[in-house]
């Protein structure tokens, strides 16, 4: 079993045992079925009908209790999307102890990140830019996390690993402020400070912004700025690299990047549950992603398809503003 898989069970048997400790809250199973394919629109030199495609469920159970909050979810894909094997993961699995009097609260485990607004862009103080495409951003920490929160600032401090020994991992700092009932502001910093405590490695450090604006219900604008730097050390090479005596860094060294994007929400009567518009810009995004433009853009809808099922839908640009795809997402909860 390797080092990360031990992390992995150790968090997860905490969370189990911060459930069973818990006799006075509230235990609920949960799941959900979900569907997702993904078509580019455009020649991309792919001969199959449809560029991606897969099935997946999600189970487990979520506890709540005054003083105690767990979330325990296993993910599945079947044996015909897995070269003929099936496949299982530990999707989320956390606890969260909760001091309500003094405003604090201590959670561990692995959970995804929550400082996005967007539907397709976003998320810049932990998924590399790179990644790109249909709710492509999401992000997973194996990590401790305090938190505070005084009045409308939600303050949280996380230490997070990258592998599972807490050789390697970065700090995380949010704060959240909700101002009245229509304006959501948040900055945040993430530095890979403990990389460099056992190993010749590179900090990068990332800060960001965020904001959104609610209008009306389904009307609202938001939209995140971040910039993203990265030093240079001449002893992180390929071949310290492979020695295991150095760190590989986020981004390639000496590089800056500020990318930032804006978005709308736009009320549609109820024929929607939520539709939406975003554009993205990341300057000298070609070093990051081959032939890649400056701008991205991307449309998308969601719509309740029933009391259990809900289906998200996107257009939106790959590598050039013109190169158009199509992705959608149906999930129907079996809870």
């Amino acid at each position: 079993m390797t080092q990360m898989k031990k992390s992995s069970f150790g968090l997860a048997l905490l969370a189990a045992v911060g459930i069973a400790s818990a006799a006075d809250g509230e235990f609920t199973l949960n799941g959900n079925i979900q569907s997702q394919a993904s078509k580019a629109m455009y020649d991309n030199d792919k001969d199959n009908n449809l560029d991606g495609f897969w099935f997946r469920a999600n189970i487990g159970g979520d506890y709540k209790s005054e003083d105690f909050d767990a979330k325990v979810t296993i993910r599945m894909y079947g044996p015909s999307f897995n070269n003929g094997a099936d496949r299982f993961q530990a999707d989320t699995y956390y606890g969260n102890y909760k001091w309500n009097n003094l405003g604090l609260n201590l959670k561990f485990g692995h959970w995804k990140t929550d400082t996005e607004n967007g539907g397709n862009f976003g998320a810049y103080l932990d998924k590399n830019i790179s990644k790109r495409g249909f709710l492509s951003r999401d992000y997973s920490h194996d990590a401790f996390e305090g938190g505070l929160k005084l009045g409308n600032s939600q303050l949280n401090v996380m230490l997070a690993t990258s592998d599972g020994n807490f050789n390697q991992g970065y700090i995380r700092v949010t704060e959240d402020v909700k101002i009245g009932e229509a304006l959501s502001l948040g900055v945040g910093y993430r530095a890979n400070v403990i990389d460099p405590i056992q190993y010749t490695a590179i900090v990068t450090h990332r800060a960001n912004v965020r904001a959104k604006f609610n209008m009306a219900k389904n009307f609202s604008v938001y939209g995140e700025a971040a910039m993203i730097i990265t030093g240079k050390d001449d002893d992180v090479n390929d071949a310290n690299i492979e020695a295991k005596t150095a760190v590989k860094p986020e981004y390639a060294q000496d590089t800056k990047y500020f990318p930032f994007y804006a978005g709308i929400e736009i009320p549609t009567a109820g024929i929607f549950d939520k539709a939406f518009a975003e554009l993205e810009y990341v300057k000298d995004r070609d070093e990051l992603n081959k032939d890649a433009d400056e701008l991205g853009w991307a449309v998308g809808i969601v719509k309740k398809l029933g009391s259990r099922t809900k289906a998200q839908v996107s257009v939106y640009s790959e590598n050039e503003v013109s190169d158009v795809a199509l992705a959608a997402r149906i999930t129907t909860t079996i809870k």
